[in-house]
């Protein structure tokens, strides 16, 4: 039954995925429009429909056990990221913001928020688990061996004659309450019956006072019952969670039970899979090579006689880059082939020569700009040049390949969806030809040339001595570098060192869902009236996802999506920057490295220690990528004037190097710069902004954000909900708190002795409030500065 539903969400995902793809080329088929707002709106419809692909898809990838579909929907899920990404590209250029809001389109499509949320896909870390407990377990042995316990809080060692003080004063304190409440009791009795005896007041009789006593406990038992059918009617209409809602059901149970098992099945599958790569590759190359070796030389003779017979002498053989005889046999006849030849080497010299003018007219050019005032324009980065949208033709390449291979196909006998060997034969059969063309290329090179100097008369003409003096020239640098990597350490000694010094650090295992937060239902409608709205937590969270996690999880969506380096988190204290950057890690599985400025106080001084700390940290996290390079209180980092008390720490010392850096960084390492900041205007904002090309507002929390964070913290720290507690109310009255302060306060009032007294003492808004108003807030003039710097 799973098999099949999950076939079937997957061929769904394709039709949706086809139909979409005709829409966008019908759309750009079409005038380009000029309205800024119905641009957006066909922009924003797109993003919303391939997201919701990318969650089937994800979905399908996830839980399908066959090899081979899992290979063509991991390439088209690729696909689907990288135009999500290209897609929240050209939002951003158009409407000049990082935050969209979409409430008009989700209300047309009569879609709710939670579908247009971006999915992490849960193979960034089923896939490399082995690896990442591998790193975690030497991470954990090398912090052990330098004496670095950051995780476990530090305790202070108590001598033994205090802790023995300490703790008789405890039993003595116990024993004066229990004393004191016995003899409390023992007094209270003896004045009731003082009391009795001035007054002259007899006892009840047994029959009264049974009478008496069934009468209030019939009122209590009533009383419960009726609070406990109330209850059930509030869980049966949906308005109060069960009691037992935290703990995991037995469905809950079995479906963990079988989500194990598929993987199981799933890894089985993959192995058997790539043992069958090696093994019908073989026994294709013992059968079929032979039989292709012959065919293809016969082939290549006979184009050898054509030529000649048409042009009256034999052809030159392609070079390997020109594709060898895979050239020749693209149904073309010899004239063809022949005159592609000679015109590709004749642009191969129009080249050459205009290389030459070019680089002539360029200095020329830059004398006569000197001393100008206009902008020169700047030069593409290396591997940015080749750099286009891939999803229209890779997605469509897909797309006609699988309605070829598996829309029709009959899977009747592969009940337990093992691979399927004919496939693999078909795909190994290209690969064995391309090898065996190889090596027939090289026979009948030499074949060729046998025949120009028999038939022909031809010499083949020797090589120009300016080449011999390039290569000679290349094999000194070459010589000269291989010594220097043999002089340099390896990766695992500078991973030690970095650990031992504290820059590379192990993260918290926090996830992206542990940042709670709400949509902006109002965003649109405030845009309406000219009016930016303050992105809620729910944005940051998607911005998070887009930017850092897709690209750093995928190394093909990395090196085809658009590249983003560095990306800055800006809010006030409490807010869940670190708490971000943490989850960044846990979800891809990425190193962390921590540049602060307070962290590097001290290390590795002077110029030249600075320079190599930069670079083995960049060495380190390109070898071991995914990796994050944080950077926290960065506006230190671009200080306008360094104040007196921070100029030992030295916090300028990353402005020059960090721009030479981020030059190194090419499209296929995934490596992210992430700075934190929560005085943005105490920097200067021009090398700030140059740096950081992403700025993202981490704001504090609004009503709605507020009133989940409030259930979430006090669920999570095992309290219990009343109808004494109101949580709208604390949720109204905390405007102005951040996260950090919220979970400051929850944790400070249910402590262990509060939580026994649960049952007795319901939890009140007000316990809260009076943590609270201990803690500053983050008032709306410090808001309106960060709206004001980071938004225009």
């Amino acid at each position: 039954l799973s098999i099949r539903t999950y076939n079937k969400i997957w061929a769904d995902a394709q039709e949706s995925l086809n139909s979409l793809l005709q829409k966008e080329i019908e759309e750009k088929s079409q005038r380009p429009l000029k309205d800024r707002l119905v641009v957006f709106q066909m922009l924003a419809t797109f993003y919303i429909k391939y997201v919701q692909i990318f969650r089937n898809l994800e979905a399908a990838y996830d839980q399908i056990v066959h090899p081979q579909k899992r290979l063509i929907i991991r390439q088209m899920l690729d696909s689907v990221m990288g135009r999500i990404l290209e897609l929240k590209n050209e939002m951003v250029g158009l409407e000049y913001s990082e935050y969209h809001y979409f409430d008009d389109i989700l209300q047309d499509l009569k879609l709710s928020p939670e579908n247009i949320e971006i999915p992490i896909p849960r193979y960034f870390i089923k896939e490399k688990v082995k690896v990442l407990k591998e790193r975690e377990r030497i991470l954990a042995q090398i912090m052990m061996d330098a004496g670095i316990c950051d995780d476990e809080p530090q305790v202070k060692v108590m001598p033994f004659e205090e802790a023995i003080r300490a703790i008789q004063i405890a039993e003595r304190a116990r024993q004066g309450r229990l004393r004191a409440t016995f003899m409390k009791q023992i007094y209270l009795e003896e004045k009731r019956e003082r009391l009795a005896r001035l007054h002259g007041i007899k006892g009840l009789d047994l029959e009264t006072a049974a009478v008496c006593i069934q009468k209030y406990w019939r009122g209590y038992h009533q009383w419960k019952k009726t609070l406990k059918l109330r209850e059930e009617e509030m869980i049966f209409l949906g308005m109060t969670q069960p009691l037992h809602f935290h703990k995991p059901s037995p469905s809950l149970l079995r479906a963990q039970k079988v989500d194990n098992l598929r993987c199981e099945i799933q890894d089985k599958h993959e192995s058997d899979f790539q043992e069958a790569l090696v093994t019908i590759k073989e026994r294709v190359k013992e059968v079929e090579g032979p039989d292709i070796k012959e065919s293809l030389q016969d082939q290549i003779r006979q184009w050898f006689i054509e030529c000649r017979h048409v042009t009256g002498r034999f052809p030159d053989y392609p070079d390997e880059q020109q594709g060898g005889s895979a050239a020749l046999f693209s149904e073309k006849t010899p004239e063809e082939v022949a005159a592609e030849l000679a015109a590709k080497e004749e642009e191969e010299k129009k080249k050459k020569g205009k290389r030459k003018g070019k680089k002539e007219k360029k200095e020329k050019g830059k004398k006569k700009k000197k001393g100008k005032g206009k902008e020169e324009k700047k030069p593409k980065k290396k591997g940015e040049k080749n750099k286009k949208p891939f999803s229209f033709p890779s997605v469509s390449f897909l797309l006609s390949w699988l309605i070829d291979v598996w829309q029709n196909r009959d899977e009747a006998w592969n009940f337990s969806q093992e691979y399927d060997p004919e496939l693999i034969k078909e795909e190994k059969r290209k690969e064995v030809e391309e090898e065996i063309r190889v090596q027939v290329d090289e026979l009948m090179r030499q074949e060729l040339k046998n025949l120009k100097l028999v038939v022909d008369r031809e010499i083949e003409k020797k090589g120009k001595k300016g080449k011999r003096g390039k290569v000679k020239h290349f094999l000194k640098k070459r010589s000269l570098y291989l010594i220097f990597v043999s002089l340099c350490r390896t990766i695992d000694s500078l991973y030690q060192e970095l650990v031992e010094e504290r820059i590379l650090i192990k993260p918290k295992k926090v996830k992206l869902s542990d940042y709670v937060g709400e949509y902006s239902y109002l965003g649109t409608t405030l845009r309406q009236v000219n009016v930016e709205p303050m992105p809620s937590l729910t944005d940051v969270k998607q911005l998070i996802a887009l930017y850092g996690i897709l690209p750093l999880g995928s190394q093909s969506v990395h090196e085809k999506a658009p590249l983003v380096k560095t990306l800055l988190l800006a809010g006030p204290v409490g807010v869940g920057k670190k708490m971000l950057i943490h989850a960044l890690c846990t979800e891809t599985g990425a190193n962390l490295f921590n540049l602060s400025a307070s962290n590097i106080a001290g290390k590795y001084p002077g110029k030249a220690g600075l320079q190599m700390m930069l670079h083995m940290v960049f060495k380190v996290a390109k070898q071991l990528q995914p990796s994050v390079i944080w950077i926290g209180d960065t506006e230190k980092t671009f200080y306008k004037k360094v104040p007196k008390a921070e100029k030992e720490i030295q916090p300028k010392r990353l402005k020059k190097q960090l721009a030479k850096r981020l030059k190194t960084l090419k499209i296929e390492d995934r490596v992210l710069i992430v700075g934190t900041t929560q005085r943005p205007f105490d920097a200067d904002l021009r090398p700030l902004c140059k740096v950081y090309k992403k700025i993202i507002l981490v704001p504090r929390p609004d009503y709605a954000s507020r009133f989940v964070l409030w259930k979430y913290f006090i669920r999570q720290n095992s309290g219990v909900f009343s109808k004494q507690l109101n949580i709208s109310c604390l949720a109204q009255v905390s405007d102005g708190y951040t996260q950090g302060q919220l979970l400051n306060a929850v944790q400070a009032v249910l402590t262990e002795r509060r939580l026994m007294q649960l049952n007795k003492k319901p939890l009140v808004a007000a316990e809260f409030l009076t943590c609270l108003a201990k803690q500053n807030p983050v008032y709306k003039e410090e808001e309106e500065t960060f709206k004001v710097e980071l938004l225009s």
